[in-house]
């Protein structure tokens, strides 16, 4: 079993070999010489999956590109390569997955991490418990403190966070009030049991855990005005910092739920975020399923059902707009009053990605293709445009900043082939010489990034490569 000493040499390891990618030496090389990878050595790893090398062997015979070939082979794999702590506690798996290069972690990245792998646990006992332990891992941190968005694997260790307010409880990194960890739980969960028919997962534990979710939701509903919740860091920073003494601002009960943050974990404008709205509707469609199918509790899943119809209904009537120039499109959030503001956020959940999500019957198809044109428009204030690239930014990195996780779903969920190209053109064009993705970079200058080690992004890639594999291998090979 392998120690937390261990854990941390290794990821260190990482950083230090992601670090030295933008000295000239190394560029002159990669320029001109053959791309060698930039995987830690075996030893270094933190997790082996027999199954992912077979598929980045298979993958990589498929790209025509030595660029693309050798991008693919240092993304998909890095989840596992520089972030995984696998143990076995009291005899059930564990699995704690950092974000990258922030030694905390997140519920929603680390099951966005992991899940372009999903396909593969069926071939792969060690894989399969790497979910099955990931579960665990977040069934505890949900039942620690179900607000909270991010966690320490020491339940006993206080985060640097503790002078926020309120001080989170030790174990917990962050609490940040955001829709979509809760979801992404459940997405996680549902989708293990749904590509292995292991129901083993579902235990005491899990059960407290998703009452727990639902409870939390109706509870932000804020039907009769009020939540338990606030949030108010001392340090101060307008992204971070939700107004009106940490409750957010004024909002209407109108059936939806109510978030403080969004999935970059910037603070809200209006508290009903539409995409993690999105989210939640098809997060208690699954709940209620499990709850049929599996616990046998007919009651509880369908009040998960009427709620998910419940929110699905206010999303309908309180996030669809029309706009004079593309017809009816979808808000990113509202208040209930009416006021809505018109922009995304690159990460996921968002209006964006609403299509690699969500099921089709979750989200009106004509009214997402109209959104989505609005947004890679220049008339969606946060699309940036310049010498280096474009592609959708957010207040959180600043003006200017490209997310390449944008551009990244930007070809999961096109129909244009030609599109889909221009995407992973972009993408190669601006890693900086990397081989990784990061967080966001400069419009006009890619040398200047966000996050040398952003481990979510880079599998994210990952399995964009392999989605292009297995549905249009022509079009990976053209590139």
């Amino acid at each position: 079993m392998a120690s937390r000493r261990n854990f941390i040499k290794n990821t260190t390891l990482a950083t230090v070999g992601l670090s030295t990618l933008n000295s000239p030496a190394l560029n002159w090389v990669m320029t001109y010489q053959e791309f060698k990878s930039n995987r830690p050595a075996i030893a270094d790893r933190t997790f082996t999956s027999i199954a992912v090398e077979k598929t980045i062997k298979k993958v990589k015979k498929g790209i025509d590109s030595l660029e693309l070939s050798w991008m693919f082979e240092n993304c998909f794999p890095n989840t596992l390569d520089t972030t995984v702590d696998f143990e076995y506690i009291d005899g059930k798996p564990d699995s704690y997955i950092i974000t990258g290069d922030i030694d905390a972690m997140w519920l929603r990245d680390s099951t966005a991490q992991i899940w372009p792998y999903l396909p593969l646990i069926k071939e792969e006992k060690k894989l399969a418990d790497l979910f099955k332990g990931l579960i665990n891992r977040q069934t505890k941190c949900i039942n620690l403190d179900p607000y909270a968005n991010s966690f320490l694997k020491d339940f006993n260790r206080e985060t640097h966070w503790k002078n926020d307010e309120p001080m989170p409880r030790p174990g917990v990194h962050e609490r940040k009030w955001e829709i979509d960890s809760l979801c992404y739980a459940v997405r996680l969960a549902h989708g293990y049991y749904k590509e292995t028919g292991d129901t083993s997962i579902f235990d005491s534990d899990w059960d407290n855990a998703a009452r727990l979710i639902v409870e939390v939701f109706k509870t932000e509903q804020r039907k009769d005005g009020e939540t338990p919740y606030y949030f108010r860091r001392l340090r101060w920073n307008n992204n971070i910092v939700a107004p009106f003494k940490g409750k957010g601002r004024p909002m209407k009960p109108v059936g939806l739920i109510a978030s403080a943050f969004r999935p970059s974990d910037d603070g809200c404008m209006y508290p009903f975020l539409i995409p993690s709205n999105l989210f939640a509707v098809e997060s208690l469609a699954q709940l209620s399923e499990i709850y049929k199918e599996v616990l046998h509790d007919t009651a509880f899943a369908n009040e998960c059902e009427a709620f998910s119809k419940e929110v699905l209904e206010a999303i309908n009537q309180y996030a669809i707009a029309e706009h004079l120039d593309y017809g009816k499109i979808y808000a990113y959030e509202v208040d209930g009053y009416g006021n809505k503001v018109f922009i995304d956020d690159p990460n996921i959940p968002s209006l964006i990605a609403m299509k690699y999500l969500n099921k089709k019957k979750y989200y009106q198809p004509e009214v997402y293709q109209n959104t989505r044109k609005y947004l890679l428009s220049a008339d969606n204030p946060y699309y940036f445009k310049g010498k280096a690239g474009e592609g959708q930014g957010g207040p959180h990195a600043g003006l200017d900043t490209i997310w390449p996780m944008g551009i990244i779903l930007r070809a999961m969920t096109s129909e244009d082939d030609n599109e889909i190209v221009w995407c992973i053109k972009q993408l190669m064009k601006t890693h900086d010489n990397t081989g990784f993705m990061h967080e966001t970079f400069n419009k006009d200058d890619a040398s200047k990034f966000s996050r040398k080690w952003f481990a979510w992004a880079n599998t994210l890639f990952g399995e964009l490569i392999v989605k292009l594999y297995n549905e249009k291998p022509a079009l990976l090979k053209s590139i």
